[in-house]
């Protein structure tokens, strides 16, 4: 592969086409489950819903989409990736469609447990074709492009949503978001080629078998864990966001609108800068400094009462790009841990702890916090806060032992390529 004069080696079209397919399934599946946290304080009232209900409601989706990346875990490296892709996202699009017609709570909470048993193995299927298709000196780009996903839901998903449930119902955001979703699966089913390359490298011939020798590695179970703290602290604060800034910072649902927008706007400038760091320099260490900045903005913003407007967005902005800038490294460090061999199996049980983690952090969080009534302030929001701080400061330590694993990988790796090199010279 070509490098240029800073080593960092460009894309081929066919890349660029796959990194832009990637990032647009991401916004889709990413834009479904933060869309509850904007439309969480319309729920709230509109179905009389306490936080713990609505706490439910989200964990039930990640819970549900962490059993099912667990239970595709020992399939996931058995078929052609591109159509494991397609599949998934197909029944995450009629999951999408079966919210935006959910009336009652139970229903929205069958929908929403039936949307996250396809959307959450999207995410590790997308990273897998990443690890397989893109050399590790590209991967911090691709991971930045792919989370910028994230920062487009905020910037065109989430506003443009919440513009047309405040006119038209909170339904309508999902019938949009299942209409997009096809548009790009259709894109996937013409213009992807098939991922095959780890079939030829396939020994077991048991998924059970596969899955528990991929469990089995210790250098894999710490990825796991470290993966696993990274989700805790998003799920824990994220869906009640909105209704905070609601109900404590003042902040009205016309305001919501710009927040978004202006916060999203920062991240898409962000993260290409954070990735392109991420493929010259020490990820771990981009990783830790990001890590400190959104603990001392946790802090700060899990705090704030009535806010002056223009401060809100400041604070928003700062927190969200420590949240991004800790995110690229973390998942370009993480694509290097599996083999090809077992990557599909290791992006499926790194899914399935992020999930499972992250819907049980939202179920912590909602008994956390209360309300006295519909209209009144969260309480202990910061209590919030003060846990997620205790569990970044553990993610440091372990995302520290997987950047270690992965320096001796490459290191290993080297040494076999040097070694290859001097056999062949001598037999020349």
């Amino acid at each position: 592969m070509k490098k240029t004069k800073d080593n960092i080696i460009p894309f081929t079209g066919y890349q660029t086409l796959l990194v832009i397919l990637l990032a647009l399934t991401q916004f889709t599946v990413i834009l479904d489950f933060m869309i509850m946290s904007p439309l969480g304080d319309m729920l709230m009232k509109s179905m009389s819903l306490k936080p713990s209900a609505f706490g439910a409601a989200v964990s039930g989706y990640a819970i549900s989409a962490g059993i099912s990346a667990f239970l595709t875990a020992g399939f996931a490296d058995k078929f052609d990736r591109k159509k494991m892709l397609l599949f998934f996202y197909t029944g995450f699009i009629a999951g999408t469609v079966l919210c935006g017609m959910a009336h009652s709570y139970p229903v929205l909470l069958a929908a929403r447990i039936i949307t996250g048993l396809f959307g959450g193995v999207i995410g590790s299927i997308g990273f897998a074709i990443i690890s397989d298709v893109f050399a590790v000196q590209q991967r911090g780009r691709v991971m930045a492009f792919i989370q910028m996903g994230f920062a487009a839901s905020q910037i065109l998903g989430i506003p443009v949503g919440l513009y047309l449930a405040n006119n038209w119902g909170w339904e309508v955001p999902f019938f949009l978001t299942a209409g997009l979703a096809f548009i790009v699966a259709m894109v996937i089913l013409v213009k992807v080629k098939p991922v095959t390359d780890h079939l030829k490298v396939q020994r077991d011939h048991s998924a059970l078998t596969h899955l528990w020798r991929t469990i089995a590695k210790s250098d894999y179970r710490i990825a796991f864990a470290a993966t696993a703290l990274l989700s805790i602290g998003g799920f824990m604060m994220m869906p009640f966001g909105t209704a905070f800034s609601i109900n404590n910072l003042g902040v009205t649902k016309e305001e919501l609108v710009p927040l978004y927008i202006i916060t999203g706007i920062v991240s898409v400038v962000v993260m290409p800068l954070i990735g392109r760091l991420s493929d010259k320099v020490n990820k771990y260490k981009i990783f830790v400094i990001a890590s400190v900045w959104t603990i001392i903005m946790c802090v700060i913003y899990t705090n704030l009462s009535i806010t002056p407007f223009y401060l809100v967005i400041i604070i928003n902005i700062l927190m969200m790009a420590g949240v991004m800038s800790r995110m690229i490294p973390s998942q370009a460090l993480m694509s290097v841990v599996p083999e090809m061999e077992d990557r599909g199996a290791f992006m499926s049980i790194t899914a399935s702890l992020q999930q499972a983690a992250g819907g049980i952090a939202a179920i912590i969080g909602g008994f956390i916090i209360y309300k006295k009534t519909d209209y009144s302030p969260l309480q202990h929001y910061d209590i919030v806060g003060y846990v997620v701080v205790g569990v970044s400061i553990c993610s440091i330590l372990l995302m520290g032992r997987v950047s270690r694993m992965v320096n001796r990988k490459m290191k290993d790796k080297t040494t076999v390529i040097q070694k290859d090199e001097v056999i062949i010279s001598e037999g020349v």
